[in-house]
């Protein structure tokens, strides 16, 4: 199955999700709509959903509280987006201007912050005390790991094992929040419940880890931003970290210069794509990623096999299969 054909199997879900989305986006003060719909049009895969979507089918859930609560992951993502262009002063986010170029930091943070408020409204409203704290425990770990990352601003002595706990906590606990909540929903066995969570987890790292391959690799118009983005903002990441390591002196002094942007032309930035190339950064990288994804798939082995289910298994390979 391919992704596009799990996408169509929870086609009007998704629509619905959609329609909640524009109708929680919406407020009286006139700025967070407008920077909401700003938002909603700039697009997105909307993949997180589509996890939870699928996840839900997968688990046997037959109600309607999984779509308020697909809009909640969509939420809480799209808040991070805002916070996170203002923490890196980005001025491109998928292909369009920032939120934060157009209308400034401030009610970029705001209306993020209105995001999360109108997340946990909805999670109120579903009322259940578990999914509330899979929820705040999510959102906090998020947290550490957007402070973890800041805190590893620049350092490229970062470890591979701290690059993971960043990944962990800024991307790959929603995913897994994403995919263990229809289990809590359809009140699953611990084992199935847990398998859930950790293909989310899995598939997730994966996700962030082909999101760095990626910015080293990609066209601009690909990714949405200048390609290198991550080393000029001074994020340390897996294919930089690998390649470092297996680099020579002369190699490492201007990686060191790169990320604390001492100076570095677009031609230095050429030099260290050649050097990620030679060091077999992103070779590394995919290696890791895609035992990841191997993983994801073996936790749903444990549910009957049915189209859904091959549709988590695309899923996780579409992961991988971006940098293609």
């Amino acid at each position: 199955m391919k992704i596009q054909q799990a996408f169509d199997l929870v086609r009007d879900e998704l629509k619905k999700v959609e329609t909640q989305f524009r109708e929680n986006i919406s407020s009286d003060v006139y700025l967070i709509t407008k920077i909401g719909e700003y938002i909603l049009r700039s697009g997105g895969k909307r993949f997180r959903p589509l996890m939870l979507l699928l996840s839900s089918r997968v688990a046997g859930y037959k109600g309607e509280r999984h779509i308020p609560l697909a809009v909640v992951v969509e939420f809480i993502h799209t808040a991070t987006l805002l916070h996170d262009d203002v923490v890196d002063n980005a001025k491109i986010r998928r292909g369009a201007e920032s939120a934060n170029l157009v209308w400034g930091n401030g009610p970029s943070i705001l209306v993020g912050d209105y995001l999360l408020s109108r997340a946990f409204e909805l999670a109120v409203n579903d009322g259940d005390q578990k999914i509330l704290k899979t929820l705040s425990s999510t959102t906090t770990r998020m947290a550490e790991g957007e402070m973890l990352q800041m805190l590893r601003h620049s350092n490229i002595h970062t470890t591979e094992e701290e690059h993971l706990r960043i990944v962990a906590g800024k991307t790959a606990v929603l995913f897994s929040a994403s995919c263990h909540m229809p289990a809590i929903l359809a009140g699953l066995p611990q084992e199935k419940e847990n398998a859930l969570e950790t293909y989310g987890m899995e598939v997730g790292t994966a996700f962030q880890l082909m999101d760095d391959c990626l910015d080293y690799t990609s066209k601009d118009e690909v990714i949405g931003k200048a390609r290198g983005s991550d080393i000029r903002e001074g994020k340390i990441t897996m294919p930089l970290i690998a390649a470092y390591g297996k680099s020579i002196a002369s190699e490492k002094k201007l990686i060191e210069r790169a990320v604390k942007s001492e100076g570095i032309t677009d031609s230095d930035m050429e030099e260290i794509f050649g050097i990620i190339k030679k060091r077999k950064g992103i070779e590394y990288t995919l290696d890791f990623a895609a035992k990841r994804v191997e993983n994801a798939k073996k936790q749903l082995d444990i549910f009957e096999p049915t189209p859904e289910r091959a549709a988590l298994s695309a899923a996780a390979d579409f992961v991988i299969e971006r940098i293609n």
